[in-house]
């Protein structure tokens, strides 16, 4: 099964996510995208680490996330990556400018093979104002598509809002 837990800021997504992979009882792989560039970022990853059980196996990849999938995908394991508006933002970022296309149409491909069940967290940044800066308008307008997407390949999507998860796609959380 895959699935896309989309939520603003705070909105209680990765610990949704966390306690569907957790009701899973499958072995879980928490694949994290982030790169903490200063302090603040660094303390975010720090509160998600602290909170994730001691047993779940950690994979750090902010770029080749495909790769990992697949690496680390199996029928009787649990994928959990966090987050995927994070993995979007290190590639706009690359020096590699074409590097955004070719991962995100790996993702694609990988999607329809990978065995076991999926969890992907990303950040809805489409209900806000249209951003002033070009790179900005293309990160929403990225994330957006990406979205849509992911949502057409996965058999549930739940957006959170103030910590209540509400399901837009499949199976109720």
């Amino acid at each position: 099964m895959h699935e896309l837990i989309l939520g603003g800021a705070r909105s209680g997504k990765s610990r949704t996510a966390e306690r569907l992979a957790l009701e899973s009882g499958l072995p879980v792989t928490y694949i994290a995208t982030c790169q903490p560039r200063d302090a603040e970022m660094a303390a975010r990853v720090a509160h998600h680490r602290a909170r994730r059980p001691a047993d779940w196996a950690l994979v750090e990849e902010p770029l080749a996330l495909a790769q990992a999938l697949r690496q680390h995908a199996s029928p009787e394991r649990c994928l959990l990556v966090d987050c995927l508006t994070l993995w979007l933002s290190n590639l706009l970022l690359d020096t590699d400018t074409t590097r955004w296309a070719r991962e995100r149409q790996q993702l694609f491909d990988s999607l329809q093979h990978l065995p076991g069940r999926l969890i992907m967290v990303s950040n809805e940044t489409g209900l806000g104002v249209v951003p002033m800066g070009e790179l900005s308008r293309r990160f929403v307008d990225e994330a957006g598509w990406l979205h849509q997407e992911l949502a057409a390949h996965c058999e549930r999507v739940v957006v959170c809002i103030a910590g209540l998860p509400q399901t837009l796609k499949g199976e109720r959380v």
